[in-house]
């Protein structure tokens, strides 16, 4: 419908409604352009929260990747110690073996010698010597005092008549070696070959290691057996000998250090 002329409020009337309009049509394209901006932020954010989790992702990988490789060093070192130790402990056990089965040595001297250091290192003039069950029976009176003339030696001469040396009424739970102890049942000193294997077997254990190579290698020959039992049994010999098995044993432990 078309304003009349000339009349003033047709006239007002069609300007405020054309007035309405403009600004109705600048409004609307204000909020599209504004929806527009809002659209290309959220969709920018989006793409760089999508790359952020794809960098995070990729660093998170690549962590563990480090990591996976950091152990395998570490798990190759831990195999390489457990196979040396196991090695280790089949040497022990052959050279346990042999000693028990008195192999390559001269049983009788070694128990001799054993016998006579113990006595050489406790306080006293009367001692009791234990046998185990078997060498109770290879071993009588003779034996007896042919240790307690091999330790007389070893102490000053106004000691010596005054030692007595005599079999336990019972034999020891012990399968090889000997033990003994004073008549008033105060001290013990126990040389049983499996005491003495215990008791050298960490510096004897370090010994084989370096001179086998096996550290480095992993192997040692069998050949290492028979040098630990022969390691105990020469150096019980040369402790009767010089009167000192312990000094012996320092005097080992210090060259394997050195």
């Amino acid at each position: 419908m078309t304003a009349a002329k000339g009349d003033p409020q047709e006239v007002l009337r069609a300007e405020i409604l054309a007035e309405a309009k403009r600004q109705s049509e600048r409004l609307l394209k204000h909020g599209q352009s504004d929806a527009g901006e809002t659209v290309a932020k959220a969709e920018a954010a989006a793409a760089k929260q999508h790359q952020d989790q794809v960098q995070a992702a990729k660093a998170e990988a690549a962590r563990r990747r480090e990591l996976a490789l950091a152990t395998v060093p570490v798990e190759a070192g831990r195999r390489q110690a457990a196979r040396v130790e196991e090695i280790l402990q089949s040497i022990r056990e052959e050279a346990r073996h042999r000693l028990l089965a008195r192999e390559g040595f001269d049983y009788r001297e070694v128990l001799t010698a054993l016998a006579a250091d113990a006595i050489g290192k406790m306080e006293g003039d009367r001692f009791v010597l234990e046998l185990s069950s078997a060498d109770r029976q290879a071993f009588g009176d003779e034996w007896v005092q042919e240790v307690r003339r091999r330790a007389a030696a070893g102490r000053p001469e106004s000691r010596r008549a005054g030692l007595e040396v005599r079999l336990a009424a019972e034999p020891a739970d012990i399968k090889a070696g000997v033990r003994v102890r004073d008549a008033e049942g105060r001290q013990m000193w126990d040389n049983s070959l499996e005491s003495r294997l215990e008791r050298l077997w960490p510096a004897m254990r370090r010994q084989i290691a370096v001179e086998t190579a096996l550290v480095g290698s992993g192997k040692a020959s069998d050949a290492s057996a028979q040098a630990a039992a022969s390691t105990l049994r020469s150096g019980s010999a040369a402790a009767a000998e010089d009167g000192s098995a312990a000094k012996a044993g320092s005097a080992a432990a210090a060259e394997e250090e050195s």
